[in-house]
């Protein structure tokens, strides 16, 4: 009874933090659209990432102090030109389609990245188990089914220029795991959100934005803010906290749960239709989900002499789960990467 209470209070932990990341980052859609009203798409995200990325690269220096910088060029140039893709393009792209079609839908959309995912994998002969893809497949299924019934009030030119972000954040996942960058995942996503933003306020400016600060409600203020705080700060930290504490499959189920903690807010907050087919879709999601969840964190136990890759940012404290789980460092890397667009 008493080896059972850590780990009780061990699972606990671990489905609280996935949940902040459940709702915090199914709620970024929602404070995208709002910031939009009266901020420009791109000045506004690139206020977003280089608040964020200020405030996190603070944190990481009054914590570990300036030696958690050191990297080398190439480790710099790769965190920056990852950034360069989740954020100026893939986020920012989001924040623009977000003008034209709603925030359930541009969610739905962007989770078609795990099949991007899942084709890249393929190619570079990582397959994965059959009934991991067809919980992916099935996640997918329900993402079509909800996307039939969002698409009547959408913009075309919105849906296309959603699943090019979607394009762009998958391209930026897969080459995070190919490429030199910075060890710390924290110092990474500092220099990824500090080159994501200055990368979107030099396209803004380009492409003819103008920030009207007389012009920013109240209500967009607010939204930028949460962006900032809980969106790009809690969130992220909550979802590392979880990578060296919960098995990677867990993790990664975020793609599938966000979209329909969007679908939810944008009809209680925007007064976004909800419809049978939305609810029908929803759950189809969820099937996908319980599918990945109870296939991949049955964790094969490493044998003698053996440590699961990545072991090395697990926590002593983790679950059996978390521990054993053998994933390759690319899955890792790859859900990491494709959760800070996210976030």
């Amino acid at each position: 009874m008493t080896q059972n209470a850590p780990d009780r209070r061990a699972t606990l932990l671990v489905w609280s933090a996935l949940g902040i990341v459940y709702v915090v980052w199914g709620s970024t859609y929602l404070g995208i659209a709002v910031a939009v009203e009266s901020i420009p798409p791109m000045l506004s995200g690139a206020m977003r990432f280089v608040v964020a990325g200020l405030l996190l690269g603070g944190i990481v220096l009054a914590r570990s102090g300036p030696q958690a910088f050191r990297m080398t060029r190439r480790q710099f140039l790769g965190a920056a030109g990852v950034g360069l893709l989740l954020l100026t393009l893939g986020n920012g792209m989001l924040a623009v389609a977000e003008q034209y079609i709603s925030t359930g839908l541009a969610a739905l959309l962007v989770a078609s990245v795990p099949l991007w995912l899942v084709v890249f994998r393929f190619v570079v002969r990582d397959r994965p188990k059959t009934l991991t893809l067809a919980g992916v497949l099935v996640g997918l299924a329900g993402v079509a089914a909800l996307s039939l019934t969002g698409a009547q009030g959408g913009s075309a030119a919105g849906i296309v220029v959603v699943l090019l972000a979607s394009l762009s954040w998958a391209v930026g996942s897969f080459l995070s795991s190919r490429i030199a960058m910075p060890s710390n995942a924290f110092v990474a996503s500092t220099v990824e959100m500090l080159a994501g933003g200055v990368g979107l306020a030099l396209l803004g400016s380009g492409t003819g934005e103008r920030l009207d600060l007389s012009a920013v409600t109240g209500r967009s203020w607010v939204a930028l803010v949460y962006l900032v705080l809980v969106g790009s700060l809690v969130g992220f930290t909550a979802f590392s906290w979880l990578l060296g504490n919960a098995p990677i499959s867990l993790v990664a189920t975020y793609a599938y749960v966000n979209p329909v903690v969007a679908v939810v807010l944008g009809a209680l907050v925007l007064s976004e239709q909800v419809t049978l087919q939305i609810v029908a879709g929803g759950l189809v999601i969820l099937v996908g989900v319980a599918l990945v969840i109870s296939t991949e964190r049955r964790g094969r136990r490493p044998g003698p002499g053996e440590t699961s890759p990545g072991s090395d940012e697990t926590s002593e404290e983790a679950p059996d789960e978390a521990r054993n789980e053998k994933v390759p460092d690319e899955a890792r890397s790859v859900v990491r990467e494709g959760a800070r667009a996210e976030g």
